[in-house]
C-alpha cells in the first residue's frame, strides 16, 4: 500500500482537520530561533516541476528543508524532458536514485494520479497542481488561513469551517484552485458560492457541491471570505469576455465593493495577483487581504503534509494500491 495526496476530494473531514492541526504545530517552528526539525533527516524528496512555478516550488522546498530532508529540484526546462523523455522514464530514473517522496506539478490533468498508480515509482506522490484539475495543498493552506482568521488560532484546533460562507470569484473554468477549494471547503462544512461570467463557468458545475451566481454585489454582503481568482490567459484559447475593463467592472474587487462585505470578512487570492483587473491595489494592500499570510501558511501546511505522509500516518492521506511493475 502507498499513500498519496492527489486530490482534495480524497480527504475526509477528519483527514483535513488532522492536517490543519498538524500545520498549527508546524507553524510554531517559525517562531523559534532555529526553524528546523529533524523529522525527515535522511529522507530525500524530489520536486518534479513540469510547469513554471515560484510560490509553490519555493514553498515546498522551504517545507522540506525545515524538516531536514534532502531536496532534489527537477525542472523540465534544461532536463532530458526537453529532449523527449517521458514521465515514465523520468519516474524510473528517480526510483533508481532512491527518492522517498515526489512532489509533482504537471500541465496535464491526471499526471500525478498516473504517477502514483502506475507502479513506476515506489514513493508517496504529492500533487502540486495538475492542469485544470487539482491543487490540494493550495486548498489546505487556504482553509488553514480561513480557520485562523475566522475561528481563531487556538480556538480552531480540532474545528472545521462549518457554517462559514466562502465566495470564489473569477476564472473558475481554468482554475484548479477553485475545484480543490470547492471539494475541501464542502468537506469542512463551509457553504461555497462561485461567482463568474457565464463563459468562465465549467460545464457540469451544477453537480459540484456549491452555489453559482453571476452577481458579485449580491453575494459579497453575506460572505465570510472572498477569494479572487486570477484570469489564466495562458490557458485560454478564445475570448471569454469583451475587455479587461469590462471584466474588472463586473467582477473585480475594489474598495467600494470591499466595503459591502461584513466587517470580519477577509479577502484572499492564491497568487499571482493581476492588480487593477481582478483586484485593486487598495484591496490587495489592505489589512483584510491575507495574500502574504497564505504564502507563510503554505510552508506550514506543506510541512504537515510531508510529515504525515512520510511519518506513516495512514488517516491523513489518500491510500492507493499500486500495480506491480512488470
Amino acid at each position: 500500500m502507498m499513500r498519496h495526496l492527489i486530490s482534495a476530494a480524497d480527504l475526509t473531514r477528519d483527514d483535513a482537520v488532522l492536517i490543519l492541526d498538524t500545520a498549527e504545530e508546524m507553524a510554531r517552528v517559525a517562531d523559534r530561533p532555529i526553524r528546523k526539525l529533524p523529522t525527515l533527516r535522511g529522507r530525500t524528496v524530489c520536486n518534479l516541476f513540469f510547469e513554471d512555478s515560484t510560490r509553490t516550488r519555493i514553498s515546498f522546498e522551504a517545507a522540506e528543508k525545515r524538516l531536514s530532508a534532502d531536496v532534489i529540484n527537477f525542472a523540465a526546462k534544461g532536463s532530458s524532458v526537453s529532449k523527449g523523455e517521458s514521465l515514465k522514464d523520468t519516474a524510473q530514473t528517480l526510483e533508481a536514485m532512491g527518492v522517498d517522496a515526489v512532489v509533482i506539478r504537471h500541465g496535464a490533468s491526471g499526471a500525478p494520479y498516473r504517477l502514483a498508480t502506475s507502479g513506476w515509482i515506489d514513493a508517496p506522490v504529492i500533487n502540486a497542481g495538475d492542469g485544470t484539475h487539482q491543487h490540494p495543498t493550495q486548498a489546505l493552506l487556504d482553509a488553514f488561513t480561513m480557520r485562523r482568521r475566522l475561528v481563531g488560532r487556538d480556538a480552531g484546533l480540532g474545528q472545521d469551517l462549518a457554517g462559514k460562507r466562502i465566495t470564489l470569484v473569477g476564472d473558475v473554468l481554468h482554475s484548479r484552485v477553485a475545484r480543490s477549494n470547492v471539494d475541501l471547503l464542502h468537506t469542512l462544512g463551509a457553504e461555497v458560492t462561485l461567482v463568474a461570467p457565464p463563459t468562465l463557468v465549467p460545464v457540469g458545475v451544477e453537480t459540484w457541491p456549491c452555489e453559482i451566481s453571476y452577481d458579485i454585489d449580491r453575494v459579497l454582503p453575506k460572505s465570510d471570505a472572498v477569494m479572487m481568482l486570477r484570469v489564466q490567459r495562458e490557458r485560454m484559447n478564445a475570448a471569454f469576455f469583451p475587455t479587461e475593463r469590462e471584466y474588472s467592472r463586473r467582477y473585480g474587487l475594489d474598495g467600494e465593493r470591499m466595503a459591502k462585505m461584513p466587517e470580519h470578512a477577509i479577502v484572499m487570492h492564491p497568487g499571482p495577483m493581476v492588480r487593477g483587473m481582478e483586484i485593486t491595489a487598495e484591496v490587495a494592500d489592505s489589512d483584510r487581504c491575507t495574500v502574504v499570510e497564505q504564502v507563510a501558511n503554505g510552508v506550514s501546511v506543506r510541512m504537515a503534509v510531508l510529515y504525515l505522509l512520510l511519518g506513516g500516518n495512514d488517516s491523513a492521506t489518500h491510500t492507493t494500491r499500486t500495480e506491480e511493475t512488470k
